[in-house]
């Protein structure tokens, strides 16, 4: 049996028991920065294995290492997040989550349970391969700034350092099986944006005697789609988009302020940086010329994420070695978001997708929607796909 044919095998085997890690997760979600009892699973499941886990890494993140012989020629890293959505769950399955409004509707259950299922092979094969493997279970991927700045800080791309890192992602769209690439740019950066605009309220029969910001505010949220169809690039992916207004008005009303919340999302830095100083200024400026003000406040988010094209193309070939060339496809870029974008600014890293839909299951709803769910074949595979990366990147031939 070859070393690949092992792994594949060792995948299938330990199935059933990623699937009772990802239940067990999913039924007991938990919001960003608050994992404590994801954290202590994780840990556990970590040292039942045969691993001493490091704790505490960002408040609940975990480190482990596998170390091979030689454990110092070479290391790789391998990252999973942990927190879940202030969703509340649709689904009608026995595991279904145990705390209201909160549920793993991103995915993040599968990616943790499939990486202590990678963890679990590669300890099993630590005397076939040299160098070390290092696993990342990280806190906060939802949330701003982002579990990976945190685990960074903390020196989790140190001691050892990895020459590059992996990520994996649940993709609703591919058919488990099914694993997507995109060497390059490959998701946005993300900013969050809240403008407060400040008039003066009154009744709504005499207008005169307001500063309307209600108007104020219509008129800077159709302005600002000017930064992005008259100022970025027709060639530069980007988006302005604005999904929560709040004035508390009412029909005769006309309320002191009016509170805009949204997102901005670019494929390049130095635009990203040019255009939320341009975000700003027109606000002001708008809501100063029509007699009220707006305060701006952006709370910025992660970076775009680049996904290194040798080492893209290294996993990729790994891939097709795994699943067969026929069930590796391309994916196109998207101004979806990912704190995994933080680990590509420092080392070499690679983003892919895992597939995990099956229509003749009905499983098909996407990411961050009440119904989301996985065809759990999918977790027969993504342990031992994982495995199989990492070892060809530290070399097995």
């Amino acid at each position: 049996m070859t070393l690949l044919e092992s792994v594949q095998q060792q995948s299938i085997y330990i199935a059933p028991e990623v699937v009772k890690w990802r239940r067990h997760l999913h039924a007991n979600p938990e919001l960003s920065y608050k994992e404590y009892n994801t954290s202590k699973f994780v840990a556990k499941t970590l040292r039942e294995i045969g691993l001493t886990p490091v704790e505490g890494v960002a408040v609940t993140g975990i480190v482990a290492l596998v170390e091979g012989k030689n454990p110092s020629k070479n290391v790789i890293a391998l990252r999973a997040d942990m927190d879940a959505l202030p969703i509340t769950e649709a689904n009608t399955v026995d595991y279904k989550s145990k705390n209201a409004g909160v549920m793993h509707a991103c995915g993040h259950d599968v990616h943790t349970a499939s990486l202590l299922g990678t963890a679990k092979i590669l300890h099993s094969l630590k005397t076939h391969f040299e160098g070390t493997v290092k696993f990342i279970f990280q806190p906060g991927e939802e949330k701003n700034p982002g579990g990976a700045s945190y685990m960074i800080r903390d020196g989790v791309l140190e001691n050892p350092r990895p020459a590059s890192i992996i990520g994996q992602h649940v993709m609703p769209l591919l058919p488990a099986g099914t694993i997507g690439f995109r060497e390059g740019m490959y998701m946005a950066s993300s900013d969050e944006i809240y403008l407060t605009v400040i008039g003066k309220g009154g009744h709504a029969a005499a207008p005169e005697l307001t500063i309307d910001p209600v108007l104020i505010a219509s008129h800077i949220i159709i302005a600002l789609q000017q930064i992005i169809s008259r100022n970025a690039s027709p060639k530069q992916p980007t988006v302005l988009s604005f999904g929560k207004i709040t004035g508390e008005g009412a029909t005769n009303i006309i309320p002191n302020e009016v509170k805009i919340a949204g997102t901005f999302r670019a494929l390049n830095e130095v635009w990203r940086k040019e255009a939320l100083i341009k975000i700003k200024k027109m606000a002001e400026s708008i809501a100063e010329g029509m007699g009220g003000r707006c305060e701006v406040e952006i709370s910025h988010g992660y970076p775009y994420l680049e996904n290194n094209p040798a080492l893209t193309r290294s996993i990729r070939r790994a891939a097709e070695e795994y699943v067969g060339k026929e069930n590796v496809v391309d994916i196109d870029l998207t101004l979806g978001s990912e704190d995994f974008a933080y680990y590509s600014q420092v080392i070499p890293a690679s983003f892919y997708r895992l597939g995990t839909r099956n229509e003749a299951k009905g499983i098909t709803s996407y990411v961050h929607t009440p119904t989301f769910n996985i065809d759990e074949d999918a977790l027969a595979i993504g342990p031992g796909l994982m495995a199989w990366m990492a070892l060809r990147e530290l070399g097995i031939k």
